[in-house]
């Protein structure tokens, strides 16, 4: 018997982070996207949850990150059909690409964040000391929302190559973009340099630095969130699967910043 059920609505916040009304919202998403459809190639064999779970059970496993063998007893399946159901159905919680590329005048911040990963094709040994995946997050310096993720890169890409090898240089249109200084050469805007021999920046450039380190510390305050769907702290997942699950949790955040 299921132990957890999206029509117990008090479980949904716990379990997911957000409210029954932003659940509700990604529940919609997913059904306008083919979540009654999933599996052509099995036609005659309907799928063990209502649609409404499904979704749930993604979300779940993103927020918790619970291992298939834990998930599937909660929702009264078996591991395997957990498996199946998280696989067919992150893809359709992953973060839209922008209706409209970003035009002049807005500002965006990129960054990237190491998540550790257990597959290694798409991982590397990196300063974290974990094997993990360098993700190139895009977000609106005034909403905070995510715009775009980058694919997934070994963890000991430097952003400077993981800014344009990632797309998310692409999905920047032609805003301005903020950066750290280890995005030198992309044509974003970074912090001033010291110049040789002096001791440290001085003048207009120091106060352009504490500026520019004020709106950049925006997206540093992205990722804590995103980090709340413990999925990003250890991912599970292997190949494609990495980039979907740090796409479904940037439509979540998204999801619940607009609450």
């Amino acid at each position: 018997m299921a132990v957890v059920s999206a029509a117990d609505r008090e479980l949904v916040p716990v379990f997911t982070g957000l409210t029954y009304a932003q659940f509700r919202a990604l529940v919609r998403v997913v059904q306008v996207r083919g979540g009654h459809a999933l599996d052509p190639a099995r036609p005659g064999r309907p799928w063990a949850l209502p649609l409404e779970d499904r979704v749930l059970i993604v979300a779940f496993y993103l927020r918790t990150n619970l291992t298939m063998r834990q998930l599937g007893p909660l929702f009264g399946v078996s591991h395997a059909a957990a498996h199946r159901i998280v696989d067919k159905h992150s893809p359709l919680l992953a973060l839209d690409p922008p209706r409209a590329k970003p035009r002049a005048g807005e500002v965006l911040i990129v960054d990237g964040t190491l998540v550790p990963t257990r597959d290694r094709t798409v991982a590397a040994s990196s300063k974290n000391y974990r094997f993990s995946t360098n993700l190139q997050v895009l977000v609106h310096a005034d909403t905070r929302l995510v715009v775009a993720v980058g694919r997934p890169l070994p963890g000991n890409r430097n952003d400077c190559r993981a800014f344009s090898e990632s797309g998310v240089d692409t999905a920047a249109g032609e805003a301005t973009v903020i950066a750290d200084g280890g995005y030198q050469g992309t044509g974003c805007l970074i912090p001033h340099r010291r110049r040789p021999g002096e001791p440290e920046v001085a003048g207009w450039r120091a106060e352009h630095n504490r500026d520019h380190r004020k709106v950049r510390a925006r997206v540093e305050h992205v990722f804590a969130r995103m980090k709340n769907w413990k999925a990003l702290r250890d991912c599970r997942r292997k190949g494609d699967g990495v980039f979907w699950a740090v796409s479904a949790v940037a439509r979540m955040h998204n999801l619940a910043m607009t609450g």
